[in-house]
Order: C-alpha cells, then sequence, then structure tokens
C-alpha cells in the first residue's frame, strides 16, 4: 500500500471513529461499533441504496442552487446533474467513495460515447475497462484516487480490475448480497428466481415461494440476531436498534417486509435496486431500468455538468462549518444522522441553518419509521424549519429502494420556497 492509500485510509478510520464509536472498547457496545469502524474502512456502496428520483422530486433543483451532498457511491450525485444545479459538494468519510466518483468525473471527461460510460459503470465487467481506464483516465486522476484504483487488493491484483469482474459484485454490499444469494441456496431458496417474474402478480407468487420461507429458517432466525450480520447493509449498531424496534415483530419482521416491498411493490422491470439485489447487476439492453446518470437520454447533460461537482473527504458538519452563511440550497443526509448522538445533530442543524438560503431543502431517510429530530435537535433551531410530513410519507412509498423505514423533507421558509 502507498503512503497516499494508507493516508486515505487513515482518514476514513479517524472520521468513522467519530462518528460510530460511543461505547468502551472493552464492552460488547464497544465492541461492535469497532467492528463496523472495521468493516466500513473500504469500499461499501458500489451502488447508492437511495431513489435519487424520489430525492430530485423532493428537492426541485434550480439553475442557481448548491447542493450538499453524502456522496457515497455516487450515483445519485451525478443524477442530480439532469436536475441542473449550478453546484454540487460530495461529501463523504469513506475514501473509497471520494475515489469512486472522482473516477466517474475523469472518466465522463474523458470519454465521449455512452456506449463506454455505460460498458465501464453499467455493466462493469469488461476487460476493455481496464484498458481504457490504462489509456485515457489514469493519467487525468488526482494522485489520491489514482492510488487507490492502482494500489492492490488482498489478492494481489489492482484494484481497477473488480470493473473488469462485475464492480458491483464487490464492496461490503455487493459481497452481503452475494453471502445472501448463497444463504438463500443452502436453504432451499434461490432470489435469482424472481427475475423470471413476467409482472406483478408473478412477482408475488415467486416471493412467497423463494424468499418469505427463508425468514422462518432457524439459522436465519439466529442470524438476524446478530447485529455484525447486518453491517454489509451499512448499518452501524445504533441503527440496528431503531431497526430492531420498528415493528412487533422485531428484526426479522421487519427485513422480511422490506425485502417483500422491494420484491413486490414496484415492476421488476422499472426498478433496478430489485434487479441489483436478485441480478446482481443492471438488467442488460436499450430499455432496461437504470440511475439517471446512466441512462442514454441523460448522457450529454451529466458529461457537461460534470466539472459542477466537486469532492470532499470530511464529516458534513465539518465542512459545513467551512462555508458561507447562507450560501447552500439542497442537503442530502442520506441515512447518516441514525448514526449520531443529540449532540451530534444540534451541531449539524446548526450548521444547516447558518448556512440555507431561504427556500433551502433537506432531505434524509432513517431505518426506522420516526421523525427522529423533535426532542433532540432544540426547538429553536428546528423550529426554524417546517417539516411536509404529508410529502415526506409520499415519497417513502414511492422509494423503490425499499429498504428504509421513514423519508423526511425539510424546507427553511422564505421567498425562494
Amino acid at each position: 500500500m502507498t503512503q497516499t492509500a494508507r493516508t486515505v485510509r487513515r482518514t476514513t478510520t479517524l472520521g468513522l471513529t467519530s462518528a460510530v464509536h460511543r461505547s468502551k472498547p472493552l464492552s460488547r457496545a464497544g465492541l461492535l461499533e469497532r467492528m463496523f469502524t472495521l468493516a466500513f474502512s473500504g469500499l461499501v456502496y458500489p451502488q447508492i441504496w437511495e431513489d435519487p428520483v424520489v430525492d430530485m422530486d423532493a428537492l426541485e433543483l434550480r439553475p442557481d442552487d448548491h447542493v450538499v451532498a453524502i456522496a457515497s457511491g455516487s450515483c445519485n450525485v451525478l443524477s442530480y446533474l439532469t436536475g441542473d444545479p449550478a453546484k454540487i459538494s460530495a461529501i463523504d468519510l469513506n475514501g473509497a467513495h471520494i475515489a469512486l466518483g472522482r473516477l466517474k468525473l475523469a472518466a465522463l471527461a474523458r470519454m465521449s460515447r455512452h456506449e463506454d460510460f455505460l460498458r465501464f459503470f453499467g455493466e462493469a465487467q469488461s476487460r476493455a475497462n481496464v484498458e481504457l481506464y490504462d489509456r485515457e483516465i489514469a493519467a487525468h486522476l488526482d494522485p489520491v484516487s489514482r492510488s487507490y484504483w492502482e494500489g492492490r487488493g488482498l489478492n494481489g491484483r489492482r484494484r481497477i480490475s473488480l470493473f473488469a469482474r462485475n464492480f458491483y459484485r464487490y464492496g461490503l454490499l455487493g459481497r452481503f448480497i452475494g453471502t445472501g444469494h448463497l444463504l438463500g441456496r443452502m436453504l432451499g431458496c434461490d432470489p435469482r428466481a424472481m427475475l423470471k417474474a413476467r409482472d406483478m402478480a408473478e412477482q408475488r407468487v415467486l416471493f412467497e415461494r423463494h424468499l418469505a420461507p427463508v425468514f422462518d429458517k432457524p439459522l436465519v432466525r439466529w442470524l438476524v440476531r446478530q447485529p455484525a450480520s447486518l453491517y454489509g447493509l451499512g448499518i452501524p449498531p445504533a441503527q440496528y436498534k431503531a431497526l430492531a424496534a420498528d415493528g412487533d415483530e422485531g428484526i426479522r419482521g421487519v427485513l422480511r417486509h422490506r425485502l417483500e416491498r422491494l420484491a413486490c411493490g414496484f415492476d421488476l422491470k422499472t426498478n433496478y435496486f430489485a434487479r441489483q439485489a436478485f441480478g446482481r447487476g443492471y438488467e442488460p439492453g436499450a430499455d432496461a431500468a437504470l440511475p439517471p446518470y446512466l441512462q442514454r437520454a441523460n448522457f450529454a447533460a451529466v458529461k457537461a455538468r460534470a466539472g459542477r461537482v466537486g469532492y470532499h473527504q470530511s464529516a458534513i458538519t465539518a465542512f459545513l462549518e467551512r462555508q458561507p452563511a447562507k450560501s447552500c440550497d439542497a442537503y442530502v443526509l442520506l441515512d447518516a444522522q441514525d448514526w449520531m448522538n443529540d449532540a451530534d445533530l444540534t451541531a449539524l442543524w446548526t450548521q444547516i441553518t447558518r448556512t440555507a438560503r431561504p427556500g433551502a431543502r433537506v432531505i434524509f431517510r432513517t431505518a426506522a419509521d420516526e421523525r427522529l429530530l423533535p426532542g433532540r435537535v432544540p426547538a429553536a433551531i428546528l423550529d426554524q424549519w417546517r417539516y411536509d410530513e404529508a410529502l415526506s410519507r409520499e415519497l417513502c412509498t414511492r422509494d423503490r429502494s425499499s429498504i428504509y423505514g421513514g423519508f423526511h423533507l425539510y424546507v427553511l421558509p422564505g421567498a425562494s420556497a
């Protein structure tokens, strides 16, 4: 590992330590927190699991907007470019996610054909991708990101080679999904059977036959009671507790309900999240469902606007502390607040309120169906914002990723609202 790669990993670990560690190191809770930090320190999300179409319906992006968003896998950050904002600041504690976002920007700068971009980041399993990286992209990457992609994993291969071997099967989430497929087959339940459905009625039949029975297996009942078993979904111990309390049937009932919604709640032909879960990649073909940034109709606009995106390895509160007052219009917090204690939430919303222009919008998701902020963020701060409960609940039902209990939209009243 090069010195640059070590520095990135150290920065990631320090940031996660600050965000996640709440308990004494030798306590059970402390050990779980440190196990999560270790698991989360490399690439986690090859694809982000929040629906960008829902996000953009909530944000109502305008041409002069400055968007501040947690980057994750950058599918949503780049998809927001279709809404034509003036600037996007993409923030993440995880250096691997920053390297992935910058790789996508460098590829957009060097690629003139949608076919090449889709093969690289949509299909993500061709040796031609690695050849294109070496020939056209590598020299135009910043040194830190280039060091990451040309660094070698435990198997001795360069990380960029993941794009020759189906990138979406890797990272913490990709491996978690793969393990789920293996476990399902061992227990006689094959997730890939869902892809045979011709309509939503068949989706229901296949779910009841191939997926629902797995939740009654003794091994699965035991596994889901172990918080570490869900680290592959990016669920830290604090979020696990909220998820387990979100329903009368405990964690097993919540997970079954979320998987049922993913399998049966939307037509699989329009839901690329389900395709990733059950097929471990995007569906091929001209009419396949894809994130907006990968769609042919959006390629020219995304490419032309890619220079508006800047990446920052930082906690989002620390980033906002460096921004001028009244300089931001949209905030995308993903589910990061589920990780935070009351002091963290207050610090974050202090900076959001200071940096927000009139009409600013904040969106986030929660593992459980809960408001999260009232009673934890001082009323003097939160009362400046209007919570749109009706639209929040509507957008939650439309989120094709199906894994969250709540979607939340706060609006700062003003002339631009």
